[in-house]
């Protein structure tokens, strides 16, 4: 039985749930482009089926925030996921901070040990600095959907150092990603 992959490439093209931007980027194509990518990849190795949230650059998801968030888990549930992931670039005020880090509901669970193998395949395959996995109770993906579930924060979308390795290179971030996964697995 192949290990089944949501991914959800967080945020829509436009508003409503539309990401940050900055350094002329917006979060959303980075979230999709990283998000296809890992997909093709995981579905290119027999040991695992990927589907994607948005299946087209322009998909957008629900007419509000919270129909978004719900049609992301709804589509994941329903499919019978094994893992759920939801793809995102951070923000913030301080043009400085870099790296990844990772949400997950809990920690003492097999959302937070998936997140730290992803964190170290990402720091692998990018040089971001990696800055751990923490809990969030209250974002809807984590707390709605029956699978273990990560939201992963790639890097800064502030930071122009981070923005430009996101913007220039999103392979490296899926490759990281997959190779998080393999090692998780004991695949790699």
């Amino acid at each position: 039985m192949a290990i089944k992959i949501f991914i959800d490439q967080g945020h829509n093209p436009q508003n409503p749930n539309a990401g940050a931007e900055a350094n002329g980027l917006r979060e959303q194509d980075i979230n999709y482009n990283v998000g296809i990518l890992l997909a093709e990849m995981l579905n290119n190795n027999p040991n695992f089926e990927a589907r994607t949230s948005r299946t087209y650059p322009t998909e957008q998801l629900g007419t509000s925030t919270l129909t978004s968030l719900q049609t992301r888990v709804a589509l994941a549930n329903s499919w019978g996921a094994d893992y759920f992931i939801s793809i995102h670039a951070n923000a913030s005020d301080i043009t400085t901070a870099s790296g990844s880090e990772a949400y997950v509901y809990r920690l003492d669970s097999e959302a937070a040990a998936l997140a730290s193998y992803l964190l170290v395949g990402l720091n692998a395959a990018t040089g971001l600095a990696n800055r751990g996995v923490f809990t969030n109770t209250g974002l809807y993906v984590l707390r709605r959907t029956y699978m273990p579930a990560v939201l992963m924060e790639l890097g800064y979308i502030t930071n122009p150092g981070d923005a430009y390795l996101m913007g220039t290179d999103p392979q490296a971030f899926a490759r990281g990603l997959y190779n998080g996964l393999l090692s998780y697995f004991g695949l790699a």
